[in-house]
Formats: C-alpha cells, sequence, structure tokens
C-alpha cells in the first residue's frame, strides 16, 4: 500500500557507515520501502562520504515531522538522538541492534566506552519512547524486555541481500590464496568483543598441533581500536604463530574473495547481537565452529559446530576433525544450508512489511 506525503516514513540513525551491519540494514530497508511505494528518506548525523548523498541527508536537513509521520530509529550506541527522539512528531518503531557493553573498551578506547556507556542508558531512556519494536534476535529483545520496554516486540532477522553475494569476488585475492594451504577464517571488525586473541590462540594450536600448512584470515578494519590492534599483533609474535593476516578494511568484492578460499570460519567473539558474519559463511558453505554466546546462539540455532568453553587444543581438534573428515563436513554444511533458509531476505523483507503495516495500523 502506498503511502502518501502526509504519511511519510523516515529513518534514523547516529551514523550511516559503509559496509556497516546496521548501516546496511537500513539501506536495505530504504530501497524495500522506496520498491512498495512508501515516501521515505533517511536521516543520520554522521554520514560515510561513501554513500549517496540523494539516499541520506543530516539530521539537522530532516523537515519538521507531523502526527501523520512514521518514524524507525536505528538503537546500536550512544548518540544525542537517544535523547531527542521523543520530542520527535509521529509514531516511533525501535529496531534494536544492540549495544556492546563498555567494559570491553576499557583498556583500549576511552571514546568507544564512552558511545556504549552513553548507549546502554539510551536503551533505557527510550523504553518509554517506543510505540514498537523489531529485535534483530531474541537476545536483543531480551534485553529490550530487561530495560522495561512496555511495547509489543518482534524478532526479525537483519536484512541481507542474498544477491549481493553473487557478484564476482576479487580475482587477485583468490589467486593468492587459492592453493594447498587450509584457511581459517574469521570476519569482523577488529574488536576486543570479538577476541580475536582467542581465534589465534586456536588456530596456533591447530597449526602447531595439526596442519603446518595452514593460515588465518582476520577480515576487518581496526579503526579507532589501534591499541587493540597491536596487541593482536604482539601476540601473534609471541606465539611464533605463522601466516595471521589481518586485512584492514578491504573492499566488498575482497571480502567476497577471502569467503571463497576459506576452509573454516572461526568465531570465538563474546558478544553480538546477530553476527552477520555467520549468515555470510552459511551463503558460501564455510563450515562454522562458533563459541555459543549472545546473539551467536540464535543466530546459528543448532548448526554448524557449537563451542561452550574455549580450550583451545580442544577446539583445534575439532578444526582438524572438520577438515579432515569429509562426511563431517557434508553434514554440517547440510545444517547450515537449513538454517540459512531462515535468513532468505525475500522471507525476511515480507515479514519486515508485515510488522511496518502492523505498526501502522494498516492490517
Amino acid at each position: 500500500m502506498a503511502i502518501t506525503r502526509e504519511k511519510r516514513v523516515i529513518q534514523l540513525l547516529p551514523t550511516l557507515a559503509y559496509g556497516d551491519g546496521v548501516g546496511n540494514d537500513t539501506l536495505a530497508i530504504d530501497e524495500i520501502l522506496k520498491r512498495n511505494g512508501y515516501d521515505t528518506h533517511i536521516y543520520a548525523e554522521n554520514i560515510d562520504k561513501r554513500i549517496d548523498g540523494r539516499i541520506v541527508s543530516r539530521i539537522s536537513e530532516m523537515p519538521a515531522t507531523s502526527e501523520n509521520d512514521y518514524i524507525i530509529y536505528h538503537l546500536s550506541t550512544g548518540s544525542s538522538l537517544n535523547g531527542r527522539l521523543k520530542s520527535f512528531s509521529g509514531k516511533k518503531m525501535i529496531i534494536y541492534h544492540n549495544v556492546t557493553p563498555p567494559e570491553f573498551f576499557v583498556p583500549y578506547s576511552r571514546q568507544a566506552e564512552r558511545l556504549c556507556q552513553e548507549g546502554k542508558r539510551g536503551v533505557k531512556i527510550l523504553s518509554g519512547v517506543a510505540d514498537y519494536c523489531l529485535a534483530d534476535s531474541e537476545y536483543n529483545k531480551q534485553e529490550l524486555l530487561d530495560a522495561g520496554y512496555q511495547s509489543e516486540i518482534k524478532v526479525l532477522p537483519i536484512i541481507i541481500p542474498f544477491s549481493d553475494y553473487t557478484k564476482k569476488p576479487s580475482v587477485k585475492v583468490v589467486q593468492k590464496y587459492k592453493d594447498d594451504f587450509t584457511n581459517i577464517l574469521f570476519t569482523g571488525r577488529i574488536a576486543p568483543n570479538k577476541k580475536q586473541e582467542d581465534v589465534i590462540n586456536a588456530f596456533y594450536h591447530y597449526q602447531k598441533y595439526y596442519n603446518s600448512k595452514s593460515r588465518l584470515f582476520l577480515v576487518g578494519s581496526y579503526s579507532g581500536m589501534e591499541m587493540y590492534y597491536e596487541r593482536l599483533k604482539r601476540y601473534v609474535s609471541t606465539l611464533g604463530v605463522k601466516n595471521v593476516i589481518f586485512t584492514g578494511h578491504i573492499s566488498f568484492d575482497e571480502i567476497l574473495a577471502y569467503y571463497s578460499v576459506s576452509d573454516l570460519f572461526l568465531c570465538m567473539s563474546e558478544h553480538e547481537g546477530f553476527c552477520i558474519p555467520l549468515v555470510e559463511a552459511m551463503l558460501f558453505e564455510v563450515p562454522i565452529i562458533a563459541y555459543q554466546t549472545s546473539g551467536v546462539i540464535g543466530t546459528m540455532n543448532g548448526c554448524g559446530i557449537p563451542v561452550y568453553q574455549k580450550n583451545p587444543l580442544e577446539i583445534a581438534g575439532l578444526m582438524n576433525y572438520v577438515q579432515d573428515n569429509k562426511q563431517v563436513r557434508r553434514q554440517i554444511l547440510l545444517g547450515q544450508n537449513e538454517r540459512l533458509q531462515a535468513f532468505d531476505n525475500r522471507k525476511i523483507e515480507r515479514e519486515f512489511l508485515e510488522n511496518l503495516e502492523y505498526f501502522m495500523g494498516l492490517n
């Protein structure tokens, strides 16, 4: 159902970043809204210069809202918007992507710690502002309930356009790493909650005791987390582990290439609201070993190989077991492919529109 200009759907968020999970979800929703005839626009406090200016504008340029407007606010960090949202006219839907606990950042970034502290306060402040909520996962929904949210809360995974992953991967990366080495992958920004040191430790034991011809790709930007990044590099040096590659921020076709040349995805993260890379690994049919915590539990939903304790030698043994046993590998991939159907973007799009229409009182 098309909405007239007297009834706009406005998306708000603190930062629209290029390649960021929250940003990608916002852009995917914008495309869905426009395709279905809604009058819509995105407004953000901070905008990545690589994003088309016709899609997004600064908050300062947002026209006054009215009671006929519908506001979708993406909540994931500290922002002045957390305190200002109540002042905007119109019905308000909050999409909760989770806020990383600030204690993870204490030794590494005062700014990140402060933003997460403000974000956690914002979650509580907004409990009385939301008319309707969508949470990326059951874990995120429970956090809203614990914060005292009284509005209706539905769980809806992040929208991941599967067609994007059919694009051609970087030939340069594929040619460089498609060989007889076993490639282990973790994708995610270099950040202390992601626990890349635990990935490195498990890989060290795998390389030492099982497979010297192995590599570890740690794919993700370390911007703003330079202290943590330097600590990880020192850790690699201290262990004496070989072939650990930190890619830093890379292009999307390079990300596709790292998935395409990898044999195993290893996730030791201790805090995730959803964890998009797990779905990406499913798409590329890369077996997953993942520590079971926070949003990871719901995203995996029993597929892959779950890990409940971080014993690096045991994890290394699991890595070897998956890599050397074709039947086990086949069974893991069957389970992952089955789980992947829950994240089909066509299904999620339909569910999003149903939730939006319900929020707007159209059904």
